[in-house]
């Protein structure tokens, strides 16, 4: 009899949910739901009356007063007489419908896909994503159970293992090759986006968005890429040969002695050369210039001190030695 005094009997229930709550269990630990009790569930909740870990009965938004009229399934199963006059006891859970966005995900660890082009690569990806819940039933059987609440937060990491394996699975098996769809972001995304479904559906959820923010190779992979990208631009390479050597020819006219001499005679046979290739003849051999004439071009070096006296003694012997 005092037992049965002591307990408190609940006519008021309703949820304050917190932002990034997605579930809440009245605490009736003790007490029992008062026949007649106000039952008040906001837009975007639910309310779950529970037997044995089962969804008996759910009311959605709306004030509603707990009588035999709105819960016959509850009622059935519990064997109450149809008079329902005494109070009685049951879970109740709140659980949020609304959209929970702006979680963020990535891949703490480069993912192995083989890729439709360049075969197995490994990528690094991250973005963001929203959940909800898709199957009310499902839900609280596979997540919430016996718990008192469940944060979104403390849900992330399971999503976040779901989504890396998703990953590998949309762009593992996809015959579109990753450049293509790098190439449109949007597309990825809902690539991505069908398996990460697929994979939340095992757990009553749905994913309303799902975005690929950044993904990248490994710096080799990009390198080589960057490469090919270059070649590409450059396009006619002999072209491109011929006028680095023109531009080298220019760059000695500043430099002075043997030095800028050397560099303007080398830039000359990389154009002539990088000429021929294009061409896709052989050079023919220059004509011998006259020693003489060689010999006053060297001469004039020495006066303008372009050439030290060694240098100049060195050269004119080699080229009286030529002389016949």
């Amino acid at each position: 009899m005092f037992d049965f005094l002591r307990k408190q009997f609940i006519d008021v229930i309703e949820w304050h949910e917190a932002p990034g709550q997605v579930a809440w269990r009245v605490p009736t630990a003790g007490n029992e739901i008062k026949n007649g009790a106000q039952l008040t569930v906001r837009e975007g909740q639910i309310a779950a009356f529970m037997n044995e870990g089962q969804v008996a009965d759910y009311f959605g938004a709306g004030l509603h007063i707990l009588e035999t009229a709105n819960l016959p399934v509850l009622t059935n199963l519990m064997n109450w007489d149809k008079g329902f006059n005494s109070p009685f006891k049951s879970d109740v859970v709140f659980i949020s419908m609304k959209e929970q966005a702006g979680r963020k995900w990535g891949t703490p660890q480069p993912v192995t896909v083989r890729d439709a082009e360049f075969g197995a690569i490994r990528l690094r990806a991250f973005g963001t994503y929203s959940f909800r819940i898709a199957d009310l039933k499902l839900f609280v059987e596979k997540v919430l159970g016996t718990m008192g609440e469940v944060w979104a937060d403390t849900l992330d990491t399971q999503l976040r293992s779901a989504i890396v394996t998703a990953i590998a699975t949309a762009l593992g098996s996809g015959k579109v090759p990753f450049l293509d769809l790098a190439a449109n972001q949007q597309a990825m995304s809902d690539t991505i986006k069908a398996e990460v479904d697929k994979a939340f559906a095992a757990w009553g959820l749905s994913c309303p968005s799902f975005f690929v923010e950044s993904i990248s190779l490994p710096d080799e992979v990009q390198a080589h890429l960057d490469k090919g990208s270059s070649m590409r631009v450059l396009g006619d390479m002999a072209g491109y040969t011929r006028f680095q050597a023109a531009q080298a020819l220019d760059n000695p006219a500043s430099d002075s002695g043997l030095a800028g001499i050397g560099a303007g005679m080398a830039a000359a046979n990389m154009l002539s050369g990088a000429m021929s290739g294009a061409l896709g003849q052989s050079t023919p051999a220059a004509p011998a210039e006259d020693p003489f004439a060689l010999l006053e071009k060297l001469h004039k070096l020495l006066t303008i001190g372009a050439i030290t006296q060694e240098e100049f003694d060195a050269k004119k012997a080699e080229i009286l030695s030529r002389v016949k």
